[in-house]
């Protein structure tokens, strides 16, 4: 049993009167969440103004982990190298779920209070939001099978199960990224202080192989979400880490299409922007809706929509 203090005299009290003796809670707060941001070190203020203009829900407690990686160069981490880290550091310090929130993605005002919902339900160990590609002309990155396209049998708002996922506004519960930490390889990155240990939770593909049949050479390359989730299947983890109801779905993984984010290039340009009522999935969705009873867009700025 703990030991407990009685508001009496033998408190000290330097302000004279009780009102304005200041108690303290030494104990630690919640490991809830920690919110990570792979990160070249060059963020536009459009990014900061969407994470930091979020809605904190009530009695919310998180850890924020900015790791460096440099696109293109072997003198900084590639994506896959900066998640890792990320998620040494959320094991190492006991966190529940981790939240990516990369650089160029920018969350809705609301998408926090939304990702809360989700913890509190805990229905669905991994969670995303909708954002799109970058181009000429953005394609919504929600998957179902490889090799054939987006999915696309959806409208704004919808609650849409896939099995493939982009990673800038991704939740993702503990139990799933403890076993897939505990069964990767060991492997270091380099850092001012030194070589550092992570496992290879995430991994960018490439490979290269020659076919002695044909005698051709062929080559496979991409980014590091989609390995991640066809792993998470193969290898059966969501029903090995006790998700036995979500692991008999054919399509494991939710995107919340009302965590509607906007991609952001390194000029500033938003895909797909004010474009979005373009897209097929706006007529009849619940966007549409709301927009056309409040006579205004709810995509714009730099905070997305809430909706």
């Amino acid at each position: 049993m703990k030991k407990t203090v009685k508001l009496n005299s033998k408190i000290p009290n330097y302000g004279g009167s009780l009102t304005t003796m200041a108690l303290v809670n030494q104990q630690k707060a919640t490991n809830k969440i920690l919110i990570g941001v792979p990160t070249t070190g060059l963020v536009r203020i459009e990014w900061v103004m969407s994470r930091y203009g979020c809605v904190i829900p009530v009695n919310w407690s998180n850890g924020d982990i900015f790791q460096f990686y440099q696109a293109g160069g072997p003198k900084g981490y590639v994506v896959a190298d900066a998640r890792n880290i990320c998620v040494e550091y959320f094991i190492s310090n006991g966190f529940e779920w981790l939240f990516f929130n990369d650089e160029d993605t920018l969350l809705p005002n609301d998408a926090f209070l939304k990702l809360g919902e989700y913890m509190k339900e805990e229905k669905y160990p991994v969670v995303c939001g909708l954002y799109y590609c970058k181009g000429f002309y953005p394609e919504p990155l929600l998957f179902r099978g490889r090799g054939n396209g987006y999915f696309d049998k959806w409208k704004f708002g919808d609650k849409v199960e896939v099995d493939g996922i982009p990673m800038g506004c991704t939740l993702i519960h503990r139990s799933v990224l403890k076993y897939m930490y505990d069964n990767s390889e060991v492997y270091s990155v380099p850092s001012q202080f030194g070589p550092v240990t992570v496992r290879r939770v995430f991994e960018t593909p490439r490979m290269s192989w020659s076919d002695p049949e044909s005698g051709k050479y062929n080559s496979q390359g991409g980014t590091e979400d989609l390995p991640w989730c066809d792993r998470i299947i193969r290898d059966k983890i969501l029903e090995k880490t006790g998700w036995k109801e979500v692991a008999k779905k054919k399509y494991p993984f939710l995107c919340d299409t009302s965590i509607f984010c906007q991609h952001m290039d390194r000029s500033g340009v938003r895909y797909p922007g004010l474009g979005y009522r373009n897209m097929k999935q706006y007529p009849g969705s619940k966007l549409e809706a709301i927009e056309k009873k409040k006579g205004e867009y709810r995509v714009s700025g730099t905070h997305g929509c809430q909706f």
